[in-house]
């Protein structure tokens, strides 16, 4: 095997405008979600509306995603990315606009309130075609060889672009007010569209023009559920997310429970991520290869336990450095995750298969913002967190004694035959 090199990704021009405009894109995203998270709640004063935000944006990511995966395997990616962020760049203005008549006083709250619900049901509709969208894109703009230390970059930049996003929203909305903070969002999205224009448009892999959209779909969901390491590692994430995450009811903490206000409000959003991105640095240089499924179990295990301290703990301190240790091996899982379905997933499928992830995944953020939302509402907050985090612990368990593959999963002899298949071709 090859000397592993940290910067293999970052030699290649189009992936460096990538990791710029993606960290653009996320930043104002992670800002723009702080924003909303904290003026619903000062609204409303009640955590459900925190959840209902969730289940806004799941109800289309989650229903549309094989859809979307079906139509990025058949669309030239890069046009697609640049119309999903011209689009997202209307909910940002939209939002903007709604909040600067919170400002002005001149609509009723509801009113505003079921304008900021829309807007993010639209969101939801984009994150169906956004992930898989940037899954293929990334395969599209290194080699095979250098995949895994591109999952490793992208997954850097988006954990770093959520730090800073979140710890910057925060302390935003206390220095200029909700409104203006939008509008940073605003003008980032649209540096993000004019950097995704700075890369070439790229071939569409997927040769099976007569393949109907019944035929399509069931090829990528059967592809998924009888690959035990991809449903596995999916699964765990998907688990750990719904259950285990808190980040929806931070408000709830910082506000009512930590006395922190809004900048520890985005303190608290920023530990999270801040220890994925240290963690995911860090394996630039340490790939996690051997021993990957244990190492994935150990790591969701570890983000469970955290997790329960954070809910248990009434001290900002505490608070954050649970959050931080959360982060790391949130950052471990990640990373494995990714690479996973780099190495694993046929160039034709990539849309459907990223879109299945975005399902299991992501969709798994907005449905967790609701069940933390309900559970918060019915259990308060802090014991909420620890019962999610206590199930989190149970479902690694149980994956750990059924699923003898992810168990036993090494990705070095994947990583071997890609550097030899590259090899071969030049």
């Amino acid at each position: 095997m090859a000397k592993n090199d940290p910067y293999a990704a970052l030699r290649f021009r189009e992936f460096n405008i990538f990791l710029i405009l993606r960290f653009a894109l996320v930043f104002g995203w992670s800002m723009q979600f702080v924003v909303i998270e904290w003026q619903v709640y000062a609204l409303t004063e009640d955590p459900l509306s925190l959840g209902i935000i969730g289940l806004c944006e799941f109800l289309p990511a989650f229903f549309l995603a094989p859809f979307a995966g079906h139509i990025v395997d058949k669309k030239e990616k890069r046009n697609l990315f640049a119309l999903c962020i011209s689009l997202f760049s209307l909910i940002s203005f939209g939002l903007f606009w709604l909040t600067s008549n919170t400002v002005e006083s001149s609509w009723e709250t509801s009113t505003i309130l079921y304008g900021i619900y829309g807007l993010v049901f639209f969101g939801g509709v984009l994150r169906a075609f956004f992930g898989p969208t940037i899954f293929s894109l990334i395969a599209l703009l290194v080699p095979k060889k250098a995949y895994p230390n591109a999952a490793t970059w992208s997954s850097s930049t988006w954990k770093g672009a959520n730090v800073f996003g979140a710890l910057c929203g925060g302390f935003l909305i206390a220095w200029i007010g909700v409104n203006q903070t939008l509008g940073i969002v605003f003008l980032l999205v649209m540096v993000a569209l004019v950097l995704v224009l700075q890369i070439a448009k790229k071939p569409i892999l997927n040769k099976g023009n007569n393949e109907s959209i019944k035929e399509s779909l069931k090829a990528g969901l059967s592809f998924v559920f009888n690959d035990k390491v991809i449903l596995g590692a999916l699964t765990l994430d998907m688990m750990a997310v719904l259950f285990g995450g808190a980040v929806a009811i931070f408000a709830v903490f910082a506000k009512d429970i930590l006395d922190a206000g809004p900048k520890g409000f985005g303190i608290l959003n920023a530990a999270l991520s801040s220890g994925s991105i240290i963690t995911m640095l860090a394996t630039t240089y340490i790939p996690i290869t051997k021993n990957t499924g244990k190492k994935l179990l150990i790591s969701v295990f570890g983000f469970g336990f955290c997790m329960i301290i954070f809910g248990a703990s009434k001290l900002m301190w505490l608070s954050v450095l649970a959050l931080f240790f959360s982060g790391v091996f949130d950052g471990i899982s990640m990373v494995v995750r990714q690479t996973i379905l780099q190495l694993k997933t046929p160039d034709n499928m990539r849309g459907r298969v990223g879109a299945v992830n975005s399902m299991f995944v992501g969709s798994s953020n907005e449905l967790g913002a609701l069940e933390s939302g309900i559970a918060a509402r019915i259990f308060g907050a802090p014991l909420a967190v620890m019962l999610g985090g206590t199930v989190t612990l149970i479902v690694v368990a149980v994956m750990g004694v059924k699923n003898k593959p992810l168990r036993d999963l090494d990705l070095t002899k994947d990583i071997e035959a890609h550097e030899a298949e590259t090899d071969e071709t030049t």
